[in-house]
């Protein structure tokens, strides 16, 4: 394909050249972020992004980014701040984290700093946006899911404020962050580095901009973008069509006691190459932390659509023109409005929005879509704090990563250990257990494998994990907000739920008290909290999988022989072996059950 602009023509070679160095400008903005922040949800787990945006607040490039800072946000926040700081100059930084003007959450804290060439004209937008630590909310977490409104979720909100002036740090800016953030030398270190991280893209972009040219840079942006339009309906032209409507539902909490229902209308037209998400026929805004931002709902629910194409497609502001997602404002995963908080926009509600959205298109053809990611937010990514006892540390605080597997069975393959959750797609990275121990005065008993907790199918979801930590000589608080204790991931096309979650103390006898869905836990030394994560859901029946598949599971102690013959309908012999006679006649009398029960008759 050789596409065309308006004066002249790239062809793939330069259009390939030209992606390659600005996938490698953010490359390098990604790797001076991981290298030089200090917390560990950023230089260990990796809970940031960065990108470039065009001067009119198209994103161009989000190379190894998660999905839910960067598919929609950045571009609203750019524009936002285009319309308040209408005198762009060189060396200019806001911060920029509103849940009501473009970001994700007040936790994600996103710097954006124009890219202004020699003759003073605003030619990109690099930004950089990584979760903060602690972003200064009323009670030690960055996820306050009982918020009844803004006020009382208390985090610190910037509205597109100036941090960076002629590329002088904002003092007044800074004092402000330090009599609110509790852990201030490491926020501030943090801040640093996502400041930075801005200013690599910015001289690269400008070296770029000093050897190739604006026009050059000017007609590969219009060429590249309806590039991967094109990509994109091609990708479309290749799922099923039609209509489905999918409901899903978050776990009672304060606020929404019978919990959160979500429905999502999706119309797939592969002949027109387009796709419609329809998210308005849902409540409206909740007295709880979990209301959507504009950026999450639509973010999480282009990542679906992302997750289900067949082709790999480039995600920017050329391939999102053929993904319509309709919001309304005052829904709890529309456009929220003030003071209604979004502390946790990222994570529960996004992760169901996204999930529902992949499982309409598997509800729409097989083959196609996936079923149910596991939930998220059990213990194992709890936010730790309390004082270091060790000579010189003081308070700490920090959201972990441990072992959360959550991968759906998808229609050629089994769930991934490593998703974590439809918004991040197994970018983020899962925390070194040596390296939390260093750091924070915890110590990691253990992470395993839960047997006979994958969404069993044709392809099984993965299984759930277990992780039990506590903290060594002294206190410690865990916050956590578990989705999925009563509502498991559900399975597609004849898949199977995966296991729900629980999550327990042990105290110091080991004796063990069952914990609720959200908890604020403080845990004294000797203690620890146990985290039984969901498994994913599966896909197809399980009684259509490869036999070979399930004596490896067996032989791996994830699934076992009893409910590989119960559930599987595989039989195994005395050596591990499939018995494939005796898994003929256990699958025979499963279908015929199955279709007794479903009153079919031959």
């Amino acid at each position: 394909m050789t596409p065309t602009t308006g004066t002249r023509t790239l062809d793939g070679l330069q259009l390939a050249l030209v992606t390659n160095r600005l996938d490698a400008i953010v490359g390098a903005m990604m790797n001076t972020l991981l290298r030089s922040a200090r917390s560990a949800i950023m230089n260990v787990a990796r809970d940031f992004s960065c990108g470039i945006l065009t001067a009119d607040d198209e994103i161009l490039t989000v190379a190894e980014s998660l999905p839910c800072h960067t598919f929609r946000g950045p571009d609203i926040q750019a524009a936002y701040m285009r319309r308040v700081h209408p005198r762009l100059k060189r060396g200019d930084a806001f911060l920029h984290n509103s849940p009501y003007d473009g970001n994700s959450h007040a936790a994600d804290w996103c710097i954006l700093a124009p890219v202004i060439d020699d003759a003073g004209v605003h030619r990109y937008t690099v930004f950089a946006k990584a979760h903060v630590a602690d972003c200064g909310n009323s009670i030690p977490t960055t996820f306050y899911a009982d918020a009844t409104d803004v006020y009382q979720e208390g985090a610190l909100i910037f509205p597109c404020t100036k941090v960076q002036d002629q590329y002088e740090v904002v003092d007044d800016f800074v004092r402000q962050c330090q009599v609110r953030i509790r852990v201030p030398d490491m926020w501030h270190g943090d801040f640093l580095a996502i400041l930075g991280s801005t200013r690599v893209g910015e001289r690269r972009l400008l070296e770029l901009l000093d050897e190739l040219g604006e026009e050059t840079l000017r007609d590969y942006q219009t060429t590249w973008f309806d590039y991967c339009e094109q990509r994109m309906a091609n990708a479309i032209a290749d799922l099923p069509g039609g209509q489905v409507r999918v409901r899903l539902a978050h776990d009672p909490l304060p606020g929404a006691p019978d919990g959160v229902p979500i429905n999502v209308d999706l119309a797939v037209d592969p002949d027109a190459g387009r796709i419609e998400i329809d998210l308005t026929d849902n409540l409206d805004c909740l007295p709880i932390g979990l209301n959507l931002t504009e950026a999450t709902a639509v973010s999480n629910s282009m990542t679906g659509i992302f997750s289900s194409l067949a082709q790999q497609v480039p995600p920017n502001a050329g391939s999102f023109r053929r993904i319509d997602v309709k919001l309304r404002e005052n829904c709890v995963v529309g456009i929220p409005r003030h003071p209604f908080s979004c502390s946790a926009a990222t994570t529960n509600l996004a992760e169901t929005l996204g999930k529902a959205v992949a499982m309409g298109v598997a509800k729409l053809g097989d083959g196609f879509g996936m079923a149910e990611i596991g939930k998220v937010l059990p213990p194992a990514m709890g936010v730790i704090s309390g004082v270091d006892p060790r000579e010189g540390r003081g308070p700490f605080i920090n959201f972990l990563c441990l072992l959360v597997t959550n991968g759906a069975g998808a229609p050629h393959a089994d769930g991934w250990l490593t998703v974590i959750g439809v918004g991040v797609a197994g970018l983020q990275l899962h925390d070194s257990v040596e390296i939390d121990e260093m750091k924070y005065p915890i110590e990691v008993r253990r992470q395993e494998i839960i047997p006979d907790s994958e969404g069993a199918g044709r392809f099984r979801g993965a299984p759930g994990a277990l992780v039990e930590y506590g903290p060594i000589d002294t206190q410690l608080e865990v916050i956590y907000m578990s989705d999925g204790t009563e509502t498991a991931p559900e399975g597609v096309r004849g898949g199977l739920p995966g296991a729900r979650a629980e999550q327990f103390r042990r105290r110091v006898d080991g004796t063990l008290e069952r914990l609720g869905a959200h908890g604020q836990v403080v845990l004294e030394a000797g203690e620890t909290i146990v985290s039984r994560s969901t498994g994913g859901g599966g896909y197809g029946p399980p009684t259509d999988r490869d036999p070979e598949r399930v004596r490896k599971d067996v032989r791996e102690g994830w699934v076992s022989p009893s409910r590989a013959e119960e559930v599987y309908g595989v039989v195994l012999d005395g050596d591990g072996a499939v018995d494939v006679e005796g898994t003929e006649e256990r699958r025979g009398a499963l279908t015929g059950r199955a279709r007794l029960l479903a009153g079919v008759t031959a």
